[in-house]
């Protein structure tokens, strides 16, 4: 999928996968994560996301990557706060107090650019990308954030039906990506009522991924 496609969504506002507030499967499962107040959450394709809100006015600093600039304006303006912008490698930064989001592409944003993560929260990343990139963009996840620990939400429902994003990751698929990294936790699952966009039956499920050598 090419970065124009995600530019056009931006500039045309076509954001539906924007949600007015905080995830409730955030609300309710970040504390199986066990981070200490002032823990570095990473959000991948962030977008402008109300989970950074929640995020950080409960104590917490939190890093970023996201492809549209027009986006990462539209949080900075949102949280009411004035970034200072400055080039990281072939990114652009743009930090603020407890916050740093990286625009450009993810697969640009390093260990060393990135600091020190303590958990990763992929609400729209992972299902956000076609099959072809995905094991890809999971083991530069991992690679990254040194296997810090992730709440990951994904969606599973019949591909044929409907195009995404988001798309559809079954289980096994996230076995496949992460499970020699991982233990893996499925810590709640449901149907979405009405399908996925009105349109196809789906059920969303939120995974708790803990690091397997610890």
């Amino acid at each position: 999928m090419e970065a124009s496609f995600w530019h056009q969504k931006w500039e045309r506002g076509e954001i539906a996968f924007h949600e007015s507030e905080a995830n409730p499967y955030l609300v309710a499962h970040f504390k199986e994560l066990h981070l200490k107040k002032g823990s570095r959450v990473f959000l991948p394709l962030c977008g402008k996301t109300r989970d950074i809100a929640w995020l950080l006015s409960r104590g917490y600093r939190v890093a970023g990557a996201e492809l549209s600039k027009l986006a990462v304006s539209e949080l900075f303006n949102e949280l009411g706060l004035e970034p200072k912008t400055f080039k990281a490698g072939k990114l652009t930064q743009y930090s603020a107090k407890d916050i740093d989001i990286f625009v450009g592409d993810i697969f640009d944003v390093s260990t060393e650019l990135l600091g020190a993560t303590n958990a990763i929260y992929d609400r729209a990343a992972l299902v956000a990308l076609p099959s072809g990139i995905r094991e890809h963009y999971t083991s530069h996840l991992i690679n990254i954030s040194g296997t810090a620990p992730q709440l990951l939400i994904t969606y599973e429902y019949d591909q044929h039906l409907m195009d995404g994003p988001p798309f559809s990751v079954i289980e096994n698929e996230v076995k496949q990506h992460y499970e020699s990294a991982y233990r893996l936790k499925s810590v709640e699952s449901k149907n979405i009522e009405g399908g996925l966009k009105g349109e196809v039956a789906a059920t969303e499920t939120v995974w708790l991924l803990q690091n397997a050598n610890k």
